[in-house]
Protein backbone atom coordinates (compact mmCIF):
# COMPACT_ATOMS: atom_id res chain seq x y z
CA UNK A 1 0.00 0.00 0.00
CA UNK A 2 1.49 3.31 -1.05
CA UNK A 3 1.84 6.00 1.58
CA UNK A 4 0.29 9.27 0.59
CA UNK A 5 2.28 12.39 1.38
CA UNK A 6 0.83 14.34 4.26
CA UNK A 7 -0.59 17.73 3.44
CA UNK A 8 1.47 20.72 4.61
CA UNK A 9 0.36 22.38 7.82
CA UNK A 10 0.31 25.84 6.21
CA UNK A 11 -0.44 26.75 2.64
CA UNK A 12 1.86 29.03 0.68
CA UNK A 13 -0.71 31.82 0.93
CA UNK A 14 -0.77 31.54 4.72
CA UNK A 15 3.05 31.52 4.91
CA UNK A 16 3.28 34.63 2.75
CA UNK A 17 0.58 36.30 4.83
CA UNK A 18 2.44 35.50 8.08
CA UNK A 19 5.70 36.78 6.58
CA UNK A 20 4.11 40.04 5.57
CA UNK A 21 2.67 40.44 9.08
CA UNK A 22 6.12 39.86 10.62
CA UNK A 23 7.62 42.44 8.29
CA UNK A 24 4.87 44.91 9.16
CA UNK A 25 5.49 44.34 12.87
CA UNK A 26 9.21 44.91 12.29
CA UNK A 27 8.46 48.10 10.41
CA UNK A 28 6.23 49.34 13.19
CA UNK A 29 8.92 48.45 15.73
CA UNK A 30 11.67 50.28 13.81
CA UNK A 31 9.64 53.36 12.98
CA UNK A 32 10.11 55.15 16.35
CA UNK A 33 13.82 54.35 16.33
CA UNK A 34 14.15 55.66 12.78
CA UNK A 35 12.34 58.85 13.78
CA UNK A 36 14.64 59.37 16.77
CA UNK A 37 17.77 58.78 14.66
CA UNK A 38 16.47 61.18 12.02
CA UNK A 39 15.89 63.90 14.61
CA UNK A 40 19.34 63.35 16.11
CA UNK A 41 20.90 63.56 12.65
CA UNK A 42 19.07 66.80 11.88
CA UNK A 43 20.22 68.39 15.14
CA UNK A 44 23.78 67.87 13.93
CA UNK A 45 23.43 68.54 10.21
CA UNK A 46 21.32 71.70 10.42
CA UNK A 47 23.81 73.67 12.58
CA UNK A 48 26.64 72.38 10.39
CA UNK A 49 24.79 73.57 7.27
CA UNK A 50 24.26 77.00 8.83
CA UNK A 51 27.96 77.16 9.69
CA UNK A 52 28.96 76.40 6.10
CA UNK A 53 26.50 78.96 4.69
CA UNK A 54 27.63 81.71 7.08
CA UNK A 55 31.31 80.99 6.52
CA UNK A 56 31.06 81.57 2.76
CA UNK A 57 29.03 84.77 3.00
CA UNK A 58 30.28 88.31 2.78
CA UNK A 59 30.06 90.69 5.75
CA UNK A 60 26.87 92.32 4.44
CA UNK A 61 25.22 88.98 3.63
CA UNK A 62 26.00 87.62 7.08
CA UNK A 63 24.22 90.56 8.71
CA UNK A 64 21.32 91.13 6.31
CA UNK A 65 20.48 87.66 4.95
CA UNK A 66 18.83 84.86 6.90
CA UNK A 67 21.06 82.22 8.45
CA UNK A 68 19.53 79.43 6.31
CA UNK A 69 19.93 81.38 3.07
CA UNK A 70 22.80 80.06 0.94
CA UNK A 71 25.59 82.51 0.08
CA UNK A 72 25.09 84.34 -3.20
CA UNK A 73 27.74 84.88 -4.34
CA UNK A 74 30.15 82.72 -2.34
CA UNK A 75 33.08 84.51 -0.73
CA UNK A 76 36.23 83.38 1.10
CA UNK A 77 36.96 86.71 2.73
CA UNK A 78 35.80 85.31 6.08
CA UNK A 79 38.41 82.52 5.86
CA UNK A 80 41.18 84.96 4.95
CA UNK A 81 40.32 87.25 7.85
CA UNK A 82 40.01 84.33 10.29
CA UNK A 83 43.38 82.99 9.10
CA UNK A 84 44.97 86.33 9.96
CA UNK A 85 43.19 87.06 13.23
CA UNK A 86 43.81 83.64 14.78
CA UNK A 87 47.34 83.29 13.38
CA UNK A 88 46.02 79.99 12.11
CA UNK A 89 49.27 78.21 11.12
CA UNK A 90 50.75 78.70 14.61
CA UNK A 91 47.62 77.88 16.60
CA UNK A 92 46.88 74.91 14.33
CA UNK A 93 50.41 73.56 14.92
CA UNK A 94 49.99 74.03 18.68
CA UNK A 95 46.69 72.14 18.73
CA UNK A 96 48.21 69.40 16.58
CA UNK A 97 51.19 69.13 18.95
CA UNK A 98 48.93 68.78 22.00
CA UNK A 99 46.73 66.21 20.24
CA UNK A 100 49.74 64.18 19.09
CA UNK A 101 51.02 63.94 22.67
CA UNK A 102 47.55 63.00 23.90
CA UNK A 103 47.14 60.26 21.27
CA UNK A 104 50.64 58.77 21.61
CA UNK A 105 50.52 58.85 25.40
CA UNK A 106 47.01 57.42 25.58
CA UNK A 107 47.87 54.48 23.32
CA UNK A 108 51.30 53.63 24.76
CA UNK A 109 50.83 54.27 28.49
CA UNK A 110 47.30 52.89 28.66
CA UNK A 111 48.17 49.71 26.75
CA UNK A 112 51.25 49.03 28.90
CA UNK A 113 49.33 49.67 32.12
CA UNK A 114 46.45 47.46 30.95
CA UNK A 115 48.82 44.61 30.05
CA UNK A 116 50.63 44.84 33.39
CA UNK A 117 47.30 44.69 35.25
CA UNK A 118 46.01 41.86 33.06
CA UNK A 119 49.16 39.76 33.38
CA UNK A 120 49.24 40.16 37.17
CA UNK A 121 45.53 40.16 37.91
CA UNK A 122 45.89 37.53 40.65
CA UNK A 123 48.17 39.82 42.66
CA UNK A 124 46.41 42.15 45.07
CA UNK A 125 48.66 45.12 44.28
CA UNK A 126 47.80 45.15 40.58
CA UNK A 127 44.12 44.56 41.24
CA UNK A 128 44.15 47.49 43.67
CA UNK A 129 46.01 49.57 41.05
CA UNK A 130 43.25 48.83 38.54
CA UNK A 131 40.49 50.09 40.83
CA UNK A 132 42.65 53.01 41.90
CA UNK A 133 43.06 54.09 38.27
CA UNK A 134 39.34 53.65 37.67
CA UNK A 135 38.61 55.91 40.63
CA UNK A 136 40.26 58.76 38.70
CA UNK A 137 37.30 58.70 36.31
CA UNK A 138 35.22 60.28 39.08
CA UNK A 139 37.63 63.23 39.44
CA UNK A 140 37.21 65.45 36.35
CA UNK A 141 39.52 68.32 35.58
CA UNK A 142 37.22 71.13 36.86
CA UNK A 143 37.32 69.57 40.34
CA UNK A 144 41.13 69.58 40.40
CA UNK A 145 41.68 72.67 38.25
CA UNK A 146 43.23 74.94 40.89
CA UNK A 147 45.69 72.32 42.15
CA UNK A 148 46.67 71.36 38.59
CA UNK A 149 47.29 74.99 37.65
CA UNK A 150 49.55 75.43 40.68
CA UNK A 151 51.45 72.18 40.14
CA UNK A 152 51.89 72.81 36.40
CA UNK A 153 53.43 76.20 37.13
CA UNK A 154 55.80 74.77 39.76
CA UNK A 155 57.23 72.06 37.48
CA UNK A 156 57.29 74.28 34.39
CA UNK A 157 54.52 72.51 32.49
CA UNK A 158 52.22 75.51 32.05
CA UNK A 159 52.56 75.08 28.29
CA UNK A 160 51.18 72.88 25.48
CA UNK A 161 53.37 69.97 26.59
CA UNK A 162 51.80 70.05 30.04
CA UNK A 163 48.31 70.14 28.56
CA UNK A 164 49.07 67.07 26.44
CA UNK A 165 50.36 65.18 29.50
CA UNK A 166 47.28 66.13 31.53
CA UNK A 167 45.04 64.89 28.71
CA UNK A 168 46.78 61.52 28.92
CA UNK A 169 46.48 61.33 32.71
CA UNK A 170 42.83 62.32 32.96
CA UNK A 171 41.82 59.79 30.28
CA UNK A 172 43.95 57.00 31.77
CA UNK A 173 41.17 55.42 33.82
CA UNK A 174 38.72 55.06 30.95
CA UNK A 175 41.39 53.85 28.51
CA UNK A 176 42.80 51.27 30.92
CA UNK A 177 39.30 49.95 31.57
CA UNK A 178 38.67 49.49 27.82
CA UNK A 179 42.03 47.84 27.13
CA UNK A 180 41.95 45.60 30.20
CA UNK A 181 38.48 44.35 29.28
CA UNK A 182 39.71 43.66 25.76
CA UNK A 183 42.78 41.76 27.02
CA UNK A 184 40.74 39.58 29.34
CA UNK A 185 38.77 38.33 26.33
CA UNK A 186 41.92 37.18 24.50
CA UNK A 187 42.95 33.50 24.64
CA UNK A 188 45.82 32.84 27.04
CA UNK A 189 47.52 30.57 24.49
CA UNK A 190 48.99 33.63 22.76
CA UNK A 191 51.18 34.53 25.72
CA UNK A 192 51.95 30.90 26.53
CA UNK A 193 53.22 30.28 22.99
CA UNK A 194 55.46 33.36 23.19
CA UNK A 195 56.84 32.23 26.57
CA UNK A 196 57.59 28.77 25.21
CA UNK A 197 59.54 30.40 22.36
CA UNK A 198 61.70 32.17 24.93
CA UNK A 199 60.22 35.66 24.63
CA UNK A 200 60.62 38.02 27.55
CA UNK A 201 57.77 40.07 29.00
CA UNK A 202 58.82 43.09 26.97
CA UNK A 203 59.04 41.04 23.76
CA UNK A 204 55.69 39.39 24.46
CA UNK A 205 54.04 42.78 24.83
CA UNK A 206 55.50 44.40 21.71
CA UNK A 207 55.46 41.40 19.38
CA UNK A 208 52.26 39.63 20.47
CA UNK A 209 49.98 41.75 22.66
CA UNK A 210 50.40 45.23 21.19
CA UNK A 211 49.61 44.16 17.57
CA UNK A 212 46.50 42.31 18.82
CA UNK A 213 45.41 45.48 20.62
CA UNK A 214 45.36 47.43 17.33
CA UNK A 215 41.54 47.80 17.02
CA UNK A 216 41.09 48.96 20.61
CA UNK A 217 44.23 51.11 20.48
CA UNK A 218 42.81 52.84 17.42
CA UNK A 219 39.58 53.49 19.32
CA UNK A 220 41.51 54.92 22.29
CA UNK A 221 43.63 57.10 19.99
CA UNK A 222 40.65 58.48 18.10
CA UNK A 223 38.78 59.40 21.28
CA UNK A 224 41.96 60.99 22.65
CA UNK A 225 42.37 63.09 19.50
CA UNK A 226 38.77 64.28 19.43
CA UNK A 227 38.78 65.24 23.10
CA UNK A 228 42.17 66.95 22.96
CA UNK A 229 41.49 68.84 19.74
CA UNK A 230 38.17 70.25 20.97
CA UNK A 231 39.15 70.90 24.59
CA UNK A 232 38.81 74.51 25.73
CA UNK A 233 38.92 74.52 29.52
CA UNK A 234 42.25 72.82 30.18
CA UNK A 235 44.43 74.82 27.73
CA UNK A 236 42.79 78.11 28.77
CA UNK A 237 43.63 77.48 32.43
CA UNK A 238 47.01 75.74 32.14
CA UNK A 239 48.87 77.57 29.33
CA UNK A 240 50.20 80.86 30.64
CA UNK A 241 51.57 82.30 27.38
CA UNK A 242 48.76 83.58 25.09
CA UNK A 243 51.01 83.06 22.05
CA UNK A 244 51.00 79.29 22.74
CA UNK A 245 47.25 78.83 23.05
CA UNK A 246 45.30 76.25 21.07
CA UNK A 247 42.62 76.92 18.46
CA UNK A 248 39.52 76.61 20.70
CA UNK A 249 40.96 79.15 23.13
CA UNK A 250 42.07 81.61 20.44
CA UNK A 251 38.60 81.50 18.92
CA UNK A 252 37.17 83.02 22.08
CA UNK A 253 38.04 86.44 20.66
CA UNK A 254 35.13 86.06 18.22
CA UNK A 255 32.71 86.03 21.17
CA UNK A 256 33.71 89.50 22.31
CA UNK A 257 35.71 91.91 20.18
CA UNK A 258 34.68 90.55 16.77
CA UNK A 259 31.26 89.17 17.66
CA UNK A 260 29.56 91.13 14.85
CA UNK A 261 31.75 89.59 12.15
CA UNK A 262 29.64 86.49 11.83
CA UNK A 263 31.17 85.30 8.58
CA UNK A 264 34.67 85.49 10.10
CA UNK A 265 33.54 83.69 13.27
CA UNK A 266 31.86 80.84 11.42
CA UNK A 267 34.76 80.54 8.99
CA UNK A 268 37.13 80.15 11.92
CA UNK A 269 34.88 77.56 13.56
CA UNK A 270 34.63 75.61 10.32
CA UNK A 271 38.41 75.64 9.87
CA UNK A 272 38.89 74.39 13.43
CA UNK A 273 36.28 71.61 13.31
CA UNK A 274 37.26 70.26 9.89
CA UNK A 275 40.22 68.11 11.12
CA UNK A 276 38.16 66.39 13.82
CA UNK A 277 35.29 65.72 11.40
CA UNK A 278 37.66 64.25 8.82
CA UNK A 279 39.44 62.11 11.41
CA UNK A 280 36.18 60.65 12.65
CA UNK A 281 34.80 60.01 9.15
CA UNK A 282 37.99 58.25 8.05
CA UNK A 283 38.38 56.19 11.22
CA UNK A 284 34.83 55.46 12.36
CA UNK A 285 35.08 51.83 11.24
CA UNK A 286 37.96 51.32 13.69
CA UNK A 287 35.92 52.93 16.47
CA UNK A 288 33.01 50.56 15.84
CA UNK A 289 35.35 47.58 15.47
CA UNK A 290 37.17 48.35 18.71
CA UNK A 291 34.01 48.92 20.73
CA UNK A 292 32.40 45.74 19.34
CA UNK A 293 35.43 43.57 20.02
CA UNK A 294 35.77 45.01 23.50
CA UNK A 295 32.13 44.32 24.34
CA UNK A 296 31.76 40.78 22.94
CA UNK A 297 33.72 37.90 24.36
CA UNK A 298 35.78 36.20 21.67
Amino acid sequence: MTATPSSPKYSSTQILSKGSKIRRRGERFNRPLTLILTLCTLTVLIPLLVTVFMAFKTASQAVEAQAFAPPAPMSIEGFLEAWRLTNFPVTFATSLFVSAIAVAGAVLISSMAAYAIHANWERKFFRFAFFYVLAAMFLPFPVLALSQIKLSGIVGLDNPLGVGILHVMFALGFNVMLLTTFLRNLPGELEEAARMDGASTWQTFWQVIFPVLAPMSATVGIFAFLFSWNDFMMPSMIISDPAQQTLPVVQQLFQSQFSSNYHVSFASYLMAMTPSILVYILTQRWVLSGVTQGAVKS
